[in-house]
């Protein structure tokens, strides 16, 4: 549309256009003209702004506004017309509404604008997403420019409309110190600033409020004609639809296109509307067409272009079922042509090449999925899974409202497990946050959306960020794992900052049942905080049952294992118990290495006897003195443990490390002793990746290392079952740490050369039927686990490699001879392969050694026995047990 083609629409000639022959209201109409065109040409500037601050964004300047007045003729028809004061004020509201897409408008800047607590919330929410993990304020205060920048356009974008409604009233100062209005007309601007700017933030806002905000319409002003009243939900209704409907070519033009060269999802947005042709009416349908087809390469811009022009379709519905509702006149656009289907769509959109298909992932059974995923599907039978995410979500609420209100003076955590009438009852209640409707039903209620990130929750409890708050939850479906529990659930809460009246109850029969929001009784007190109520589907003592995986049967005691670190105070009432036991806060990440191992594993005096409780405070005394920190880059503890432990044989299940998540168990491993904080890698956190990186992990590995060296315990026992693990982790070994055995005993790097030189052949064995101890050091047969003498010229090489966490930082590849990375797909098994397989490996490191000490290659070594079809076997001294496999190396011929 060219400059003024506006001008020669339907709505600008019935209402402002000048008339020939008599016009009593010539004046009044000529003083509307003229203000709108005073505020086309002065917001012209001020939107061309918006795409410096926006440059992947479509077009937002003065043409798209123009075009407003052709897609509203088209939303209109012919039976829905406007008086000048209306096509005055519309008009003012196509200049206005996308005006502040651009930071200009916001005066001292975005962030200023939107305040320092929302702006932090914004920067959190962003960096959440970006880093998985929640900023502290020394990053909040310097954020990468990458999550600045995305921000500031998000915010844009989301205050855009807010900040439109006060562009009516802004000023901006002159050169020479005037005040510029972009309404200078001032009448006009008091006697219609008001409305313009809420109906040009209204076009941002969801359909159902514009009933509420614009139910009623407006008299005319004394100084007009007196049927030039105004019908402020017509209008916000028309710009509504005229917006959205706004898509062709004019948006994204094809030079700009190149020249601006938008990235992501915003060029195949700017793609598709390169193609698009201006839309047109036929009937009640808003029909688009592309200018060219769409070639393969142009899909993913065709799947957008369907996904977009369905919205616009849900949109002209929405507005059509808000007006008839209401008994108003409707508008003559109702829907979008052709986007029932791919198959239609492609008739509006061409394609070349290819077909559309609509493959996406569709839910029909919503409950079924929640079912499925919120319970055992996702969980396993742990019930005690569904106890850790209540306690984890009341913590994070209470830590919310501190955040919120420095001064609350006690937060707290309240757990009751209670019988009546044979059923049993859970009840776990804290005096946090608690929620409105909205946050029930779009960040509780919303399967799969943590609510803790939404912007919608951050924007109703502004400063969450500013608080230092850092929630636990990440994947949104955490609070569905109480159906692990049972089906029959009741929740009541009530936000800090509302009245009891406000409180709401919200009930389940079951996750495939609709869940029932109710108000609350008004005669009832509602504590501030949240309560949720859980029907135990099996007695708690039962096996697979709430207590099962305690020792006592205690709640107290489950509480313990589920919870490593708190930083809210929990209170828990046994069943019939008067009283209650109390956790209070507890870090890990400060506490001393006794206090640690108490938390981690506390003495169960009830049921314990003394030969336990000693051997627990032996371990006590050992984790105390070899115990050594993981520091991440600031210097905060991120674990606290020993690689190995003296009372593994003795006690293999009690004293395991614990792999922590934000505080709470969320996996056990046998290669340390103590903790190691991790982050969730997957969701339903039973396992985790560590918060340490690798070179973390290295330098607590060798500290342990230099610690048990110091301590005199680094013993050739010790050094077997580590060898493993310190050859992962640095891809070598001390040349003083035993890794094989032979049958003069212990074999150490130092060792190999002069060893190997003695010999003309070697037979490496590959394990079964043999097996090795460390306690004592020995060979066994793995079926009668008979002391095997090996034969002099025989070494087995003792693996023992660290299982998870660590084989997740430290990865059965590490140390493989990339050279050979090639050979992984070969179909046979040659000796390159064999050799790729193995050189990441102590048999690997075992085969250099020897290569160094040969003067020879691992393919002179392996080339052989790939020759006779890898089927080495030899006997064992005692013909009664079985041969051994492995490798039979053959020192090559020196020339």
């Amino acid at each position: 549309m060219s400059e003024h083609d506006y001008i020669s629409t339907t709505l600008w000639q019935s209402a402002l256009a000048a008339r020939s022959g008599d016009d009593s209201h010539s004046e009044q109409r000529e003083r509307l003209r003229t203000s709108y065109l005073k505020l086309r040409q002065e917001a012209s500037t001020l939107l061309q702004e918006n795409a410096r601050s926006m440059p992947n964004f479509t077009v937002h300047d003065i043409t798209h506004v123009d075009a407003l007045w052709e897609t509203a003729d088209i939303v209109c028809g012919d039976d829905v017309t406007l008086n000048p004061a209306e096509a005055y004020v519309l008009g003012c509201t196509f200049v206005l509404h996308d005006a502040a897409m651009g930071e200009a408008a916001y005066g001292t800047g975005v962030p200023a604008a939107l305040g320092d607590e929302r702006w932090r919330d914004l920067l959190s929410v962003a960096y959440y997403h970006q880093e998985g993990c929640w900023p502290d304020q020394n990053q909040l205060a310097s954020p990468p420019a990458e999550i600045a920048d995305a921000c500031r356009a998000a915010a844009i974008r989301e205050s855009h409309a807010e900040q439109a409604r006060r562009l009516v009233d802004q000023a901006w100062r002159s050169s020479a110190g005037n005040e510029i209005y972009l309404i200078d007309d001032v009448r006009l601007r008091e006697a219609y600033g008001p409305l313009i700017g809420s109906l040009a933030a209204s076009h941002w806002w969801p359909v159902d409020r514009l009933a509420d905000e614009f139910r009623r319409k407006l008299n005319s002003w004394p100084w007009q004609s007196r049927d030039w009243t105004i019908d402020p939900l017509k209008l916000a209704c028309i710009l509504r639809l005229a917006d959205a409907t706004q898509i062709d070519g004019r948006r994204a033009p094809t030079l700009l296109f190149a020249l601006r060269n938008p990235q992501g999802s915003s060029r195949e947005h700017w793609r598709f509307q390169t193609y698009a042709g201006r839309p047109d009416l036929n009937g009640d349908r808003v029909t688009y067409t592309s200018q060219r087809p769409f070639l393969p390469e142009d899909a993913s811009s065709w799947w957008l272009a369907l996904d977009y022009l369905r919205s616009i379709d849900q949109e002209l519905k929405a507005v059509d079922a808000l007006l008839h509702d209401l008994g108003r006149t409707r508008l003559a656009a109702r829907a979008v042509a052709g986007v029932d289907s791919p198959e239609r769509f492609a008739e509006h959109f061409r394609v070349q090449g290819w077909r559309p298909i609509d493959a996406t992932i569709k839910v029909s059974d919503v409950p079924a999925l929640v079912r499925g995923l919120g319970g055992e599907q996702l969980y396993g039978n742990q019930p005690e899974v569904g106890l850790r995410e209540l306690i984890q979500n009341a913590q994070d609420a209470v830590l919310a409202r501190r955040a919120l209100q420095p001064d609350f003076p006690d937060g707290r955590i309240e757990i009751r497990l209670t019988e009546t009438d044979g059923s049993w009852h859970l009840e776990v209640r804290d005096n946090g946050v608690g929620m409105d409707e909205e946050t029930i039903i779009h960040g509780l209620l919303d399967f799969g959306n943590s609510g803790w990130s939404s912007p919608s929750l951050r924007n109703s409890l502004p400063g969450l960020a500013s608080g230092g708050f850092k929630p636990s939850g990440r994947f949104g479906i955490g609070f569905f794992s109480v159906f692990l529990l049972g089906d029959h659930v009741e929740l009541i809460t009530r936000r800090y900052d509302a009245s009891v009246q406000d409180a709401r109850r919200l009930t389940f029969n079951g996750p495939s049942d609709r869940p029932l929001l109710t108000r609350m009784p008004t005669q009832g007190w509602v504590p501030e905080g949240t309560t949720v109520r859980v029907t135990l589907k099996k007695n708690p003592n039962d096996v697979q049952g709430l207590l099962y995986p305690t020792e006592d049967d205690r709640l107290r005691q489950l509480i313990q294992r589920l919870v490593l670190e708190n930083a809210v105070s929990i209170h828990a009432w046994e069943p019939a118990s008067p009283t209650g036991d109390t956790a209070v806060p507890f870090s890990l990440a400060t506490a001393l290495p006794e206090q640690v191992f108490d938390r981690l594993y506390p003495a169960y005096l009830d049921n314990w006897n003394i030969g336990e409780e000693k051997q627990r405070l032996e371990m006590r005394d050992e984790f105390a003195a070899r115990a050594t920190e993981l520091l991440d880059d600031s210097g905060t503890r991120i674990g606290l443990a020993t690689l190995w432990n003296g009372l593994q044989y003795r006690e293999n299940y009690r004293y395991r490390g614990t792999v922590t998540i934000n505080g709470f168990l969320a996996d056990k491993s046998i290669d340390f002793l103590g903790y190691l904080a991790g982050r969730p890698s997957r969701a339903s956190r039973d396992r985790a990746d560590l918060v340490a990186t690798q070179e973390h992990v290295r330098q607590w590995i060798r500290a342990q290392e230099q610690q048990l060296r110091n301590m005199d315990q680094f013993d050739e026992a010790l050094q077997l079952q580590l060898a493993g693990t310190l050859y992962r982790a640095f891809g070598s070994l001390p040349d003083d740490v035993a890794f094989s055995l032979t049958s003069q005993g212990a074999m150490r790097p130092c060792d190999i050369s002069e060893w190997a030189a003695q010999r003309e052949q070697i037979f490496l064995a590959a394990g079964i039927p043999l097996a090795w101890n460390t306690r004592p050091v020995g060979v066994y047969h793995y079926a009668s686990w008979q002391r095997i003498q090996l034969p002099d010229d025989w070494i087995l090489v003792c693996e023992n490699y660290p299982g998870l966490p660590l084989s997740e930082v430290f990865s059965y590849a590490e140390n493989r001879d990339t050279a050979y990375d090639s050979a992984r797909n070969d179909t046979a098994l040659t000796w390159q392969k064999r050799w790729w397989r193995i050189s990441g490996d102590l048999d690997g490191y075992f085969l250099r050694s020897l290569c160094e000490a040969w003067s020879c290659t691992p393919e002179s070594l392996l080339e052989p026995i790939e020759r006779r079809n890898w089927s080495d076997t030899l006997p064992l001294d005692d013909e009664g047990l079985s041969p051994v496999w492995g490798y039979l190396l053959q020192r090559p011929a020196r020339g």
